[in-house]
């Protein structure tokens, strides 16, 4: 991981926000890894940006987390979001339990196996576990059946199949996987 500090996000920086973004939507494994189109983010206007950079920066909806190298460059990032118990999840169904999303996950490819996708997933996962009530039960995610490599890291790191799987528009395939609270640490 070198010298990086793993940190959440501050509400004024809407612009390394959107930039991280960009190169992540730019990055060859897009397609596969995020629901979002490089031509559709850059068309949203800064307030767009701003207003999703508050909200993963302040109160208990989410969190983005960075890793910011020596050099003050923005090398990944990992967002959580909180579904309460009686909302929509992000594929149209009721939530049951509260629980901790996690998308929006991407380091860039010369920082891939340092160690830093691990720093950045145990801030996240540690903060999820730290808010106050209604606790997180889990936390979860979604990989695409495409992206082998992703799913083998969120395996490792100690999430775990669900067996829900979720058909996308273009055919493809979304896997669910589950982090529980008190799950032993697999790393």
């Amino acid at each position: 991981m070198g010298r990086h500090v793993v940190r959440a996000i501050r509400a004024d920086e809407w612009q390394q926000v959107r930039a991280l973004r960009l190169d992540a939507l730019r990055d060859p494994v897009a397609p596969v890894a995020f629901l979002e189109t490089v031509e559709r983010a850059e068309a949203y206007p800064d307030v767009f940006w701003q207003e999703r950079t508050r909200g993963g920066a302040e109160g208990r909806g989410a969190r983005q987390f960075i890793a910011e190298g020596p050099d003050g460059r923005w090398d990944g990032s990992v967002t959580v979001l909180v579904e309460d118990a009686g909302s929509v999840d992000l594929f149209g169904e009721a939530v049951r339990h509260p629980q901790g999303h996690v998308v929006r996950v991407f380091v860039r490819e010369g920082q891939r196996g340092t160690g830093l996708t691990e720093a950045l997933f145990a801030a996240a996962v540690e903060w999820a576990w730290a808010l106050e009530g209604p606790a997180l039960e889990r936390v979860r995610l979604f990989v695409h059946e495409g992206n082998a490599r992703a799913a083998g890291f969120y395996r490792k790191f100690g999430f775990v199949s669900s067996g829900r799987v979720v058909t996308l528009e273009d055919g493809g395939r979304e896997h669910e996987y589950v982090l529980r609270r008190g799950q032993a640490d697999t790393r």
